[in-house]
C-alpha cells in the first residue's frame, strides 16, 4: 500500500514543534505512557524532537493493576531502550491506602480510579504539563479538545472555556495549581498513526497483532479472559483470533477478531473498518457522555 509520506511528515512536524513548545513554555512537564500506539509514537515524537538528547521530561504511566502483562513488559522494555525516566502513578496502592473505593460485581472497572491517581500524581510531582496521545477522531468528547487543554486548581477540564489557537500560537499562561493537557497528535487518524509506525518502523506490542485468545462475548463487546475478568455463570470462554485496537485495563478493552499479522495487515484493516478504535471498549459504554464525563474529572 502507498502511503501519502508528505502528509505523514507534515502531521509529524506538526507534533514535533507542539512538544517542543511544551518544553520551552512550561517548567516541569511529563509525557503520559499508556503502552498503547499512541504513547508509543509520542514517544518516538519526543526522541526525535531531542536528538541527540535523550526526552527531557519523564514517562507517567498510571496503571490499573490490570493491565495486560505484555504492555507492562513491553513498557519497561522501551523505557530501559531508551534510558527514559519513569513515573508509575499506581491504583492498585491507592486502593490499598483506602484512597479510592474499588467497584463491586461482575461490570467492575478500574478506568474510573485512574482519575484522583492521575490528578496525585501530577499534584505530588508538581507537574504544569502533561502531553498525551488522545487524538481527535477518537471519540465525539475528545474532538473538543484544543492542543493545550487548560485544566484549573483542581485538574478539571471545562469544554466550554477553551483558548483560541490561531496560527499555530499556543497561550501556555496558568495561575498557581493549574496546569494543561497537551495533545500533539490532535489531527492525526488512526491510519495516520499506523501508517507513521510503518515507515518509521516502530516497535509496538504484540497484542496489535492477530493472535489467539480465550476470550468472552459480553454485551457484544469481545474480552480477553484475564485473572481480572469475573464471568458470570452462564458465559463461556472460546479460543479466538483477535487483535486489540487500543490497550488499557484488561477488563474493559475489547478486540476486534482479526488476522491481521503484520503492519501492512493492520493498516489495510484500518483503512476498510467503519468502526472507531474505541468502538469495542466497554468503559465507553455506560453513558453518552461517560469519556466528557471523566474528562470533565481530570481524565486523559
Amino acid at each position: 500500500m502507498a502511503y501519502s509520506i508528505n502528509h505523514l511528515r507534515e502531521l509529524e512536524s506538526e507534533a514535533i514543534f507542539v512538544i517542543r513548545e511544551v518544553a520551552a513554555q512550561f517548567e516541569n512537564p511529563a509525557l503520559l505512557f499508556s503502552g498503547g500506539k499512541d504513547s508509543i509514537v509520542m514517544t518516538h515524537l519526543a526522541r526525535k524532537a531531542f536528538y541527540p538528547g535523550k526526552i527531557p521530561f519523564p514517562l507517567v504511566h498510571i496503571d490499573t493493576g490490570h493491565n495486560f502483562p505484555e504492555t507492562i513488559e513491553f513498557r519497561d522494555n522501551l523505557v530501559a531502550k531508551i534510558g527514559a525516566k519513569l513515573i508509575v502513578g499506581s491504583v492498585q496502592e491507592a486502593i490499598d491506602k483506602g484512597l479510592v473505593v474499588e467497584e463491586k460485581g461482575y461490570n467492575a472497572l478500574r478506568n474510573g480510579l485512574q482519575t484522583p491517581v492521575l490528578l496525585e500524581t501530577i499534584e505530588s510531582n508538581k507537574f504544569d504539563a502533561c502531553l498525551g496521545g488522545a487524538r481527535r477522531d477518537e471519540e465525539k468528547a475528545r474532538a473538543k479538545e484544543r492542543f493545550f487543554s487548560h485544566r484549573d486548581e483542581f485538574g478539571q477540564w471545562d469544554p466550554k472555556n477553551q483558548r483560541p489557537e490561531l496560527w499555530n500560537l499556543f497561550n501556555g499562561h496558568k495561575n498557581v495549581g493549574e496546569n494543561f493537557r497537551v495533545f500533539p497528535l490532535s489531527n492525526w487518524t488512526e491510519l495516520d498513526v499506523w501508517q507513521y509506525i510503518a515507515i518509521e518502523d516502530i516497535d509496538i506490542p504484540k497484542l496489535y497483532f492477530s493472535h489467539q485468545r480465550e476470550c468472552v462475548i459480553r454485551d457484544g463487546v469481545i474480552l480477553g479472559n484475564t485473572e481480572f475478568l469475573k464471568l458470570r455463570p452462564e458465559e463461556k470462554t472460546e479460543m479466538m483470533s483477535v487483535r486489540f485496537r487500543t490497550l488499557g485495563d484488561a477488563t474493559c478493552t475489547g478486540a476486534v477478531t482479526s488476522e491481521a499479522s503484520s503492519i501492512e495487515a493492520i493498516v489495510q484493516e484500518v483503512a476498510a473498518t467503519r468502526m472507531t478504535e474505541r468502538g469495542g471498549r466497554a468503559d465507553d459504554k455506560r453513558s453518552e457522555t461517560s469519556m466528557e464525563d471523566r474528562k470533565k474529572q481530570g481524565y486523559f
